[in-house]
């Protein structure tokens, strides 16, 4: 990704040297020696997240072990009134796990126990660290598997999901990290444990489980998750829909979901990504399709013979110029392995790419579509379209050289362009990757003042010292006042900084 810092530098770096010799000494009598990073060739892995369009060094990095060592940081960090910035895998997208100058990381990369497995309950008891797919391999054996499958899923984490709220190709019929965690430990930024949630059906009092699911760490540290594992489906098969025109392939997704149809897995590429990804995985696909749509059955025999039938005569009656339905598990995983490596296959298109995260209602993807197109002319850049059809969740990768800082502000316009269509047409800025740093700015097209000042609320209730990923997710008054002007005014957007609250 891109080299360059977009972030202001601190202003006083002698003030900084010694806030971040008072932290230092104040974490060495509860970390070991390998937990505790401060030299810089030691913390530049931790500069950015995924989106490495934004990085900023950090004072320090925690990597506790355990639990109590997760408590005793942050009980420190909020004596000193330093913030932190919880980290999982670092595979987020939005720069929500970007550090903060004057800030501590503390990652939860170290606690990585699976705690417990209960195939009678079908739940398993995990540490934050936990890897999404290390999940479903620890209970294959059991014929289980857990649902949510986000395609970083070989490397994220558990906690991390929580944090976003991630989803994946099967989130249409068996949801997001929301519908399949019955519980969250975590630990608020003055150390005190808390829990949300449990095993009953439903657990008594507000739901402030549902509130964790996706607070992008501004609310307290996760540090053991409770996941609901699900039976693994004796067969399914997936059909893969050509379509001579975008437009077409967009309305064959509303025709399904019209025809009372739920499919295990929905999702759409264009052409441009087709033979992207084609070059790169060799699956199969029909490079003189404008559109792929890839619709998953999965069930008993019988139930996917039903519903592979009735898909094939809508998707024929959408326009389909080609179906193709895998004729065993290896042609199955062939046909999604284009769709899991869509964002890899970017990279070998162009230097860099920008992922974007909207979501619009699905009778309007193909209006999206269109306009798309048009941004691609008016910015002068190249974009794969990619996403999770079934729910309306767009992922345009956007393509172009972060260094030319003046194609990468381009590239920035354009994604800003797009996430204002989603909500123009009845959506949202994000399906899954979250807020973060990335769509602070389009957070004041989303929400009003009141609403945000509600958002501020919740947080404070939390943190009311404001020191739990303090800048990220939830813009500020003059933030949205500068990012109107900008706006209106055609100058160069408001770029992430630390602001103090």
């Amino acid at each position: 990704m891109m080299v360059m810092n977009m972030v202001t530098p601190p202003p006083d770096l002698a003030a900084i040297s010694v806030l971040q010799s008072k932290l230092v000494r104040a974490l060495r009598p509860i970390l070991p020696e390998h937990a505790l990073l401060w030299e810089p060739e030691d913390t530049i892995p931790y500069e950015c997240d995924g989106l490495a369009a934004y990085r900023r060094m950090p004072l320090a990095v925690a990597l506790p072990e355990t639990e109590e060592q997760v408590a005793q940081i942050l009980k420190i960090c909020y004596a000193m009134e330093i913030p932190v910035v919880p980290r999982g895998s670092g595979t987020g997208l939005s720069g929500g796990a970007m550090p903060l100058a004057q800030g501590l990381v503390l990652s939860l990369a170290k606690l990585k126990k699976i705690i417990s497995i209960d195939p009678f309950t079908r739940t398993a008891v995990v540490q934050p660290g936990v890897r999404n797919l290390a999940i479903s391999e620890a209970v294959a054996h059991l014929g289980l598997y857990y649902a949510p499958d986000p395609s970083s899923q070989i490397a994220c984490s558990i906690g991390g999901n929580v944090n976003e709220n991630s989803g994946g190709v099967h989130c249409l019929k068996y949801g997001l990290t929301l519908h399949n965690v019955l519980r969250v430990r975590a630990i608020l930024m003055n150390g005190e444990v808390v829990e949300f949630g449990g095993l009953a059906p439903d657990a008594p009092g507000l739901d402030l489980l549902a509130i964790m699911m996706g607070s992008e760490g501004m609310l307290a540290v996760v540090t053991e998750v409770t996941v609901k594992l699900v039976a693994k489906p004796k067969l399914a098969r997936v059909i893969m829909a050509s379509f001579d025109d975008i437009e077409k392939g967009g309305n064959a997704v509303a025709a399904i979901i019209a025809a009372g149809i739920i499919p295990a897995g929905l999702e759409m590429m264009d052409k441009a990504t087709t033979r992207a990804v084609e070059e790169f995985v060799h699956a199969g696909y029909d490079l003189e399709a404008e559109a792929i749509l890839l619709c998953e059955s999965d069930g008993t025999p019988e139930e996917v013979a039903e519903e592979i039938e009735r898909m094939t005569k809508v998707l024929e009656q959408a326009g389909a110029t080609g179906i193709q339905i895998s004729k065993d598990e290896a042609e199955r995983l062939k046909f999604w392995s284009g769709r899991k490596n869509a964002f890899p296959a970017a990279g070998r298109l162009a230097a860099d790419y920008y992922c974007m995260d909207g979501t619009i209602p699905r009778r309007h993807i193909a209006t999206l579509l269109k306009r798309i197109q048009g941004m691609e002319k008016k910015y002068g850049l190249g974009c794969l379209n990619v996403f999770h059809a079934g729910d309306g969740n767009m992922h345009p990768l956007i393509l172009f050289n972060g260094a030319d800082q003046e194609e990468w502000h381009r590239a920035e316009e354009f994604g800003t362009e797009i996430l204002e269509a989603c909500v123009e047409l009845g959506g949202t800025i994000t399906g899954e990757h979250g807020v973060g740093i990335e769509k602070i700015n389009s957070m004041c097209v989303q929400f009003g003042e009141g609403e945000r000042e509600s958002f501020w609320g919740v947080k404070s209730a939390f943190d009311p010292e404001k020191l739990l990923n303090p800048d990220k997710a939830i813009p500020t008054l003059s933030r949205c006042a500068e990012y109107g002007r900008m706006r209106i005014s055609g100058g160069q957007l408001p770029h992430p900084e630390l602001e103090r609250f």
